[in-house]
């Protein structure tokens, strides 16, 4: 299975927590979900629901399609 999807998304969202910089318990804390999983997207883990997109954009106040961007 293709999983660069995954990592691209999970490079977006760390790119715009660095630049926040937000630790990766304070973005989990502001989506409502927990440090581990965070990390784990960041890595290209974990395939991220469509809830979830959102909830980590509001934290990060952007759009899901930013953290979106070139992921295809």
């Amino acid at each position: 299975m293709n999983n660069q999807p995954r990592k691209k998304l999970g490079n977006n969202i760390r790119k715009l927590r660095i630049q926040q910089g937000l630790s990766q318990e304070q973005l989990a804390e502001k989506a409502d979900l927990h440090r581990t999983y965070i990390g784990a997207i960041e890595r290209g883990e974990r395939n991220v629901s469509l809830d979830n997109i959102v909830a980590i954009a509001h934290a990060l106040g952007v759009s899901a399609s930013q953290l979106l961007d070139g992921v295809d």
